[in-house]
């Protein structure tokens, strides 16, 4: 099985395990507002057709299609099913369950689209970009997030992290009861106490940012593991540069970058050329 093959299916289980009906809508909104502050909804036409790339559970299609006059919701793995059933109140939607590569969408129709945490999953990361911006119309926005290399940390906080990538190379190997329980068991000794401690540090007033899983602080213990279970279950990482992500997108035909000031690391928006 090719690595592709395997992130598709590892990601078809945690969809399937963590479907996001647990999941707070005030949590939801606030987590969607992370990633899409920096979107132009202004900027796309009334009716506005577009895809969500990778959209696993449907979490974003949740609220991103009543905005809209059309959405594809695109996911090569079994968490198509979840998203049926997470979104089969909203009537606008079409579901593709097809890799990036097989897509029948036609080039230069769509009006917009975003693919969050997917790319960097996935091995020829810039191919798949291109792809993605291949189908939008002229002018038409693209929201991308991708895995941030640590640039703007400090050594330690760097430290922290290749550690953890030896024990994401080795969990993500495990079967799957394994990975869960082990996700499950990083989630409540890494995770969880971290973010309760910079939320006490927090209302202390003291600067928090630069702490280790501090972005955790204000949500709840179902999105740690979640967030354990994708950051330490997968067998494909990439991580990228600022700069890299921009020359990416422009390889991609995208100009207008404009990158987002806050967590999560790099969330990037362009325009197609």
């Amino acid at each position: 099985m090719s690595k592709n093959n395997k992130v598709i299916k590892s990601f078809g289980n945690e969809w399937n395990r963590f479907d996001q009906s647990d999941l707070d809508s005030k949590e939801l909104d606030k987590i969607f507002n992370d990633y899409f502050k920096i979107f132009p909804w202004n900027s796309i036409v009334k009716n506005a057709v577009g895809f969500d790339m990778g959209c696993g559970s449907g979490r974003w299609a949740k609220v991103v299609a009543p905005r809209v006059g059309k959405l594809h919701c695109i996911e090569p793995s079994s968490a198509i099913n979840i998203a049926k059933k997470n979104l089969k109140k909203i009537k606008n939607i079409k579901y593709i369950n097809l890799t990036i590569d097989k897509l029948n969408l036609k080039p230069n129709s769509q009006d917009f689209g975003y693919c969050l945490g997917v790319l960097h999953h996935i091995e020829d990361t810039q191919a798949n970009l291109n792809k993605c911006t291949s189908l939008l119309r002229k002018n038409s926005p693209f929201l991308v997030y991708l895995y941030y290399n640590f640039e703007n940390r400090n050594f330690t906080y760097f430290l922290i992290w290749k550690l953890s990538e030896i024990l994401r190379k080795i969990l993500s190997n495990f079967p799957e009861i394994l990975k869960n329980f082990f996700s499950d068991f990083f989630a409540v000794i890494f995770y969880f106490p971290m973010a309760k401690i910079t939320l006490f540090l927090d209302k202390l007033k003291f600067n928090v940012k630069h702490i280790p899983l501090s972005y955790y602080k204000n949500l709840s213990f179902y999105v740690m593991r979640t967030d354990s279970r994708d950051r330490f279950g997968t067998y494909l990482e990439k991580r990228y540069s600022k700069k890299q992500i921009k020359i990416m997108l422009k390889k991609a035909g995208l100009n207008k970058i404009k990158f987002s000031k806050n967590a999560p690391f790099w969330c990037a928006v362009g325009f197609k050329k």
